[in-house]
């Protein structure tokens, strides 16, 4: 993808039952979406966009320099709303490598954007994503700490994912993965998931990547050192704002 121009998109929408409002959360006079939107812009790879289920959140954006996109507020998933964005945003098609960041990490490290891009220098690649070794014994039987399952070998940075699951897998002794919930598409393939119906381990395993990979898609992920915060309660809330305290 040497010659890709990607285009990044943030998905946002304001329903969040342990947060509600949480796009426009405070966080140190700015709202918790546009420092997302900040993170993206640092990364320096292309156009960002956030595609916003209601028109508060295209509007605050818009209001410190951004750029929005107001989409279907009924949409099932943050992929159907990026697709939408993507559509209305680039009809011609000149974006051919799409970025999925949740609007909900304002505390992003700009080098994973680059970092999830990385797989699709591999033209068989359909999506890329991310994983960090687990170190925590305790997130190895955490269901909320997704595993990804793929082999790296000493030294190896990226691999093919062959499930993900919220079981501890694999079994045995040997490094777990922790999956990070970004992606990145060929532009194609992003089209041809949205258009799936929900798939079978998809819905056992509440986890949306599972419908590419029943449906043969080819998933890649490159190992990295940092998992970014994701904010999904008051008390991450306020970690947020700690961390961020020296961008204020």
């Amino acid at each position: 993808m040497t010659d890709s121009v990607p285009l990044i998109v943030i998905p946002a929408r304001l329903h969040a039952t342990r947060l509600p409002g949480k796009p426009l959360a405070d966080i140190h006079g700015v709202p918790m979406i546009v420092h997302v939107w900040r993170r993206a812009v640092e990364a320096g790879l292309g156009p960002v966009l956030v595609a916003a289920g209601e028109p508060e959140i295209a509007d605050a954006v818009r209001a410190h320099g951004g750029e929005a996109v107001l989409t279907d507020p009924d949409h099932p998933s943050g992929s159907d709303r990026v697709w939408e964005a993507v559509q209305r945003f680039d009809p011609t098609g000149r974006h051919d490598a799409i970025v999925n960041l949740q609007g909900d990490l304002p505390t992003l490290d700009p080098a994973l954007v680059s970092a999830v891009l990385a797989p699709l220098a591999v033209p068989e690649v359909d999506l890329a994503t991310l994983v960090v070794e687990i170190v925590r014994p305790e997130e190895r039987t955490d269901p909320n700490v997704v595993k990804a399952v793929l082999g790296l070998a000493p030294g190896q940075k990226i691999g093919r994912a062959l499930y993900f699951s919220r079981a501890t897998v694999p079994a045995n002794d040997g490094p777990l993965y922790h999956h990070l919930g970004i992606y990145a598409y060929r532009r194609a393939a992003l089209a041809r998931f949205v258009a799936l119906p929900p798939a079978i381990l998809e819905r056992r395993e509440k986890l949306e990547q599972l419908r590419a990979l029943e449906n043969g898609m080819r998933i890649d992920a490159a190992l990295v050192d940092t998992v970014p915060l994701g904010v999904d309660t008051p008390a991450d809330l306020e970690r947020a704002r700690h961390l961020l305290a020296a961008h204020s």
